[in-house]
């Protein structure tokens, strides 16, 4: 009888227990009013609605121009060897990108970096990784020279291109001069600027849609934007701040260092934007990070141990301590990141029958 008696005691004991852990679980997940989040966003915070992307007033997006760019942009005899276009490494169907964690190179070896996606690259105060060009028309003529990448000397291609039958056409209808580098970079620049997510859930709230964001999503954006200080630097119109910063990835890259020769650029990379990161695997500069929930992992315990490591993972985020379902919620509000990027196809390509 005492036997059985005391067994009960234990189960009411672990009852009480589970009761207590449901409470503190409902307790962790308490409902968030999202006017009062949304107000709190627009009185105090750097998030804000994307927006228009930017257009250079000496590139205008015209027809002709951004149908150029499209051409462009699948032809491989951009390369030195008629094989890789600017859509070998940024693959509409891969978010972009390749898929792979870092560049494939023109000899067949692995590079360095993770080849980034085109999203919203156009919104960039720089770009590559280490932001050594100013602008998407410089970007644009940056891997076609790289003996890395497409390996073609550009007074060569403009030559080849003249040489192709409907390409002087086609060139002409957008720019009165025809076949020039410069054209080229503005044709390819215009055409990347239309790859955009834009309109998310994220932005429809900010915009002042309360409803757009469910509760586990608006739990996120409050950690994205508080504990879990993600937004000190994925922050401005791309939820980028076009800053550079080392996050701690072990490795022999010198990232910005390589352009500035500052000491304190050594590892240091830019702010990728958020805009339809769920289509964009592997992350990171190196692409080390196979899933966002792995990402998440990573700077919740603080980023990794490079000795040039950035002020706020070093200061702020050592380790961020975030439990498992905030860590789930704020997964939840980067997949409404996601978006639906445009999806461009290899047209018909001049000079070639079939």
């Amino acid at each position: 009888m005492r036997k059985i008696s005391l067994s009960i005691l234990l189960l009411f004991f672990c009852v009480g227990l589970v009761g207590c852990s449901n409470k503190e679980e409902v307790s962790k997940q308490a409902k968030i009013d999202p006017n009062k989040l949304l107000e709190t966003l627009q009185n105090d915070s750097p998030l804000v609605p994307l927006g228009d992307i930017p257009v250079p007033v000496d590139n205008p997006m015209t027809p002709e121009v951004v149908k150029l760019g499209q051409t462009l942009f699948f032809d491989p005899r951009l390369s030195g060897n008629n094989e890789r276009s600017c859509a070998t490494c940024h693959d509409s169907s891969l978010g972009y990108g390749d898929g792979r964690p870092t560049l494939k190179m023109y000899d067949g070896s692995d590079g360095a970096r993770n080849s980034p996606t085109i999203i919203n690259s156009g919104y960039y105060t720089s770009n590559f990784w280490d932001g050594r060009a100013s602008s998407l028309e410089e970007q644009a003529l940056g891997p076609i020279q790289n003996p890395n990448e497409m390996n073609q000397k550009l007074d060569e291609l403009i030559q080849e291109l003249k040489g192709i039958t409907g390409y002087e056409d086609l060139f002409l209808a957008a720019f009165n001069d025809g076949i020039t580098e410069k054209n080229l970079a503005k044709a390819l620049a215009a055409f990347e600027r239309q790859i955009v997510v834009k309109d998310t859930p994220y932005d429809q709230f900010l915009q002042g849609d309360t409803t757009a964001l469910n509760q586990q999503e608006l739990r996120g954006l409050s950690l994205f934007s508080g504990k879990a200080y993600c937004s000190k630097c994925h922050n401005g119109p791309n939820l980028s701040d076009n800053n550079f910063y080392n996050t701690g990835l072990n490795s022999e890259d010198e990232g910005r260092f390589a352009l500035t020769k500052k000491i304190g650029d050594m590892g240091k990379f830019r702010t990728a934007g958020l805009y339809g990161i769920t289509h964009t695997a592997p992350y990171m500069r190196d692409g080390s990070i196979a899933t966002l929930k792995e990402v998440i992992n990573y700077y919740n315990r603080g980023g990794g141990e490079h000795p040039n490591k950035s002020f706020y993972l070093k200061n702020f985020m050592s380790p961020l301590d975030l439990t498992k379902q905030e860590k789930e919620d704020l997964l939840a509000f980067l997949k409404s990141l996601g978006g639906n990027p445009p999806i461009f196809t290899k047209p018909v390509l001049p000079g070639i029958t079939n």
